[in-house]
């Protein structure tokens, strides 16, 4: 990411919200705190990102090995370009560090807990998440 685009795009305007759904994972964790400053400065005051990731904490075999860092498959498959595997405090240390208050709307604890905070989908749709992802149901996520 680079600010020389985002400059390019926008100039001096503002933005009022940001959608990330499975971007972060592909940076660095040094380059996911850039990135989230450069987005900062973008925003309009009382701005957002609404940010999807990986979840490190998930309790599920088959999903922690397609997420992993490199990824399962050959080098063209998205995942093989795998930086890390965020958790819940790794996102929010780096979106704070970038200078943002952090609100946790889904994610799983160190033990597998999974926590959810009902959201608003027009405020920034997330496919890949507990209520939109047609393969989870009541049973399973």
């Amino acid at each position: 990411m680079y600010r020389a685009d985002w400059e390019m795009s926008f100039g001096d305007r503002k933005i009022d919200a940001i959608l990330s759904e499975h971007v972060w994972e592909h940076l660095t964790y040094d380059e996911g705190v850039q990135a989230a400053r450069i987005c900062n400065s973008f925003l309009k005051k009382g701005g957002y990102i609404r940010c999807a990731v990986p979840d490190g904490y998930f309790r599920n075999d088959w999903y922690q090995n397609i997420v992993q860092i490199g990824g399962p498959g050959p080098k063209d498959h998205p995942a093989a370009s795998h930086k890390i595997v965020h958790n819940y405090k790794t996102i929010s240390q780096m979106f704070e560090e970038a200078g943002f208050r952090v609100k946790l709307l889904e994610y799983c604890d160190e033990s597998g807990e999974f926590h959810f905070q009902e959201r608003d989908p027009e405020k920034g749709y997330i496919y890949r998440s507990y209520r939109y992802d047609h393969r989870n149901s009541n049973e399973s996520i």
